[in-house]
């Protein structure tokens, strides 16, 4: 049966307290933080890492179709998902496809994943759903927002959680927007939204599934909800018939409202402590509202341990000042750097390479193992081993999911950075193989030689509306 074959997910390190917000706009209070993603962060990168999470253990390339949902994607003309596909070291002949314009594309995604594989179409499915929604600075939204990310591997062999039943109700519900030329999400008065949607339609929707399935609420081990805020979601769960202790935790105390990703996150967090039998309804909620039941099999307990939701929450960084939001989402100008403007972005150039530099190969040498890699716009025309001179004697090797410690770094503090200093490290791969990369998410207090650090896909700049991704390396932690 069709089903969720792994999970995983991706909160960014940097956390930022809503008591900190609202003391930036001469206000008090704001209960918990969200998650902010770092300025070299977007849908796409969190997505690959999310996606990363999931496939440990797995193959790649085994996979036939990867899915990404986001209502804040990095380009509107440009497959999101294909560039996420590459960094995640997916086959070309695979079917990419991005899944946005509405909070329950999440669902809706990984609804089309478990069809495709119903259908026989595809044998493995990666959906993500990330999200890196945008409130006006001093309004609701903002306080309420965070970033994050959830992906799933669905097949239907050593399945852990099989899919029983769904269904959707789709209505042009204008509570949230955002038209093509805003910034901000803009959002109608709260009470019309919620009263005339969120507290109507998933009751709705979630008792017609229910007779459907002939079950009932106390059928389910936990129930994973979207939720706008704490009081709503709460309100909601109650309204269906749902004790608090099946109510799988909302993360928007600890993560915010995740849009998109939330309630999949969700579903992940409930996931990490499933055992076989439980039976799981997963809610979302956007212009309608989206239910699936899950009942989780044996085969959970095979699964190795992600880092999932369990361990991001507790890798953080707490962000003691709101200007530094303010400086990574460009609201407010910068003065320019007192050199040369950088090189522009060339379309060729990231063609040429993008087999090799988005998902960060190298090679090894077949005579005598070498690995090596060539971060530079030679890396896929390496001619001679630099330690046994044989020539064109290389296999493909792929450095992105291997460990790392610090050989050597630098701070500079004179280049124009939205996290300054600029910290440049020179690193050497677990199994062989040294390269250069910019370290981001470290504080450069605790940076030293030989420290552990693992790579991360990152938003390198930006040039004429184009983002040129490439690695980095951030310390490992958890």
């Amino acid at each position: 049966m069709a089903g969720i074959v792994s999970y995983g997910a991706y909160i960014p390190y940097n956390r930022l307290a809503r008591s900190v917000i609202a003391k930036a706009w001469g206000g008090g209070g704001g209960r918990g933080e969200i998650a902010v993603a770092n300025y070299d962060e977007d849908p796409t990168t969190m997505s690959v890492a999310a996606g990363m999470d999931c496939l440990k253990g797995f193959d790649p390339r085994l996979v036939d179709a990867m899915y990404m949902a986001t209502t804040n994607a990095p380009f509107v003309e440009r497959l999101n998902s294909a560039i996420a596909a590459t960094a995640l070291d997916m086959r070309r002949d695979i079917r990419t496809a991005d899944f946005n314009n509405g909070l329950r594309a999440g669902t809706t995604a990984l609804l089309a994943g478990l069809d495709a594989i119903k259908a026989g179409s595809a044998k493995g499915v990666v959906v993500t759903a990330s999200d890196m929604r945008q409130g006006a600075p001093s309004g609701e939204s903002e306080m309420n927002f965070g970033n994050g990310a959830a992906a799933f591997l669905l097949g239907n062999e050593n399945v852990i959680a099989e899919v029983e039943g769904s269904m959707t109700i789709s209505e042009d519900m204008a509570d949230y927007w955002r038209s093509a030329k805003d910034d901000f999400v803009k959002n109608w008065e709260d009470r019309f939204g919620r009263d005339e949607g969120y507290s109507r339609m998933p009751v709705e929707l979630v008792k017609s599934l229910m007779a459907k399935m002939k079950l009932t609420p106390k059928d389910f081990t936990k129930i994973c909800l979207y939720g706008a805020n704490s009081r709503a979601h709460g309100e909601l769960a109650k309204s269906l018939g749902f004790a608090p202790e099946q109510v799988q935790d909302s993360l928007l105390d600890t993560v915010g409202n995740t849009g998109v990703a939330l309630s999949l996150m969700i579903l992940v967090s409930a996931l990490e402590s499933a055992k076989a039998g439980d039976r799981i309804l997963l809610v979302s909620w956007g212009s309608g509202v989206e239910a699936v039941v899950f009942k989780v099999t044996d085969k959970i307990s095979a699964l190795a341990p992600r880092r999932g939701i369990k361990q991001h929450i507790n890798i953080k960084k707490n962000l003691d000042n709101y200007e530094k939001l303010l400086r990574w989402r460009s609201i407010v100008p910068l003065a320019p750097q007192a050199r040369p403007d950088p090189l522009v972005v060339s379309m060729s150039s990231l063609w040429r390479e993008h087999h090799s530099a988005l998902p960060l190969y190298g090679v090894v040498c077949k005579v005598c193992g070498t690995k090596q890699l060539f971060a530079d716009t030679h890396s896929t025309r390496a001619r001679i081993c630099v330690e046994c001179t044989a020539k064109d004697q290389f296999e493909p090797y792929r450095f992105a999911d291997k460990m790392a410690t610090v050989a050597s770094f630098s701070h500079d503090f004179l280049g124009l950075s939205q996290d300054p200093p600029n910290t440049l490290t020179v690193v050497d791969f677990e199994g062989g193989g040294r390269g250069a990369f910019e370290m981001t998410d470290r504080d450069p207090a605790e940076c030293k030689v030989g420290m552990k650090i693992e790579m991360t896909f990152r938003r390198i700049a930006s040039d004429r509306g184009v983002h040129n991704y490439f690695w980095k390396c951030k310390p490992a932690r958890g």
